[in-house]
């Protein structure tokens, strides 16, 4: 298995409890947009204790690039990153994941599901290709949205978020098979959806229940 130690170039928090994460890109590295990497902690006791994560960056980038977040309270992997900073080392292991951009469609995110997102979207501005792709990202508040101002500014009125508890006292809505249905439109040629696999279970049989073609809807395998 081909792993790469490298080392963190700068960390900060995006979120209350999401850590983005700078760090070296090997020589010769390379990867699509939405694929994923297993990542551990190059420190004793943590060098085999892998997990896999997205690319948040571009291919094209100098760098690479993780948006993480951060699970509290079980003293799980994710909060050992708490402590990971600049200087600290990572280890990566071979790229993979099913989740690219095949053309057009419907972007349906739970969560944390956002970030193969986020590197697909980056690359379709960077190609001058948003057009015709919207975004549906659930999330429990306003302030769970990760990287809500970019996706704005990307997206414009085709990043729409759906707040399940939000703040403001207004009722709290989900993504349903009602609410995909407004947004399937003659230009979806695909359907991308990720999040926790209850979320994407449910997500893939809305849409089949309204006529997408399994094989246009993209889900990790």
């Amino acid at each position: 298995m081909d792993k790469h130690i490298v080392k963190v170039l700068k960390t900060e928090l995006v979120t209350h409890n999401v850590k983005r994460f700078t760090v070296e890109k090997p020589a010769g590295f390379s990867f699509i947009s939405g694929q994923a990497t297993d990542v551990s902690i190059n420190k004793p006791g943590l060098e085999d204790d892998l997990h896999p994560f997205t690319f948040t960056c571009l291919n094209g980038d100098d760098h690479l690039e993780f948006t993480i977040k951060i699970y509290k309270g079980h003293n799980g992997f994710t909060e050992k990153l708490l402590d990971v900073e600049a200087g600290d080392e990572l280890i990566l292991h071979e790229v993979f994941g099913a989740i690219n951009y095949y053309g057009p469609g419907l972007f349906i995110a739970g969560g944390a599901g956002i970030t193969p997102f986020i590197s697909i979207l980056r690359q379709l501005k960077q190609d001058g290709k948003l057009t015709d792709n919207m975004l549906l990202f659930a999330n429990h508040t306003e302030q769970d949205v990760i990287l809500k101002d970019e996706l704005d500014e990307m997206l414009g009125q085709n990043h729409i978020d759906i707040i399940s508890n939000p703040s403001s006292g207004q009722q709290g809505k989900h993504i349903d098979r009602d609410l995909i249905k407004q947004f399937l439109t003659a230009k979806t040629e695909y359907c991308y959806i990720c999040g926790p696999d209850e979320f994407v279970a449910i997500m893939k049989g809305y849409l089949l229940e309204l006529g997408m073609p399994e094989d246009h809807i993209i889900i990790e395998q």
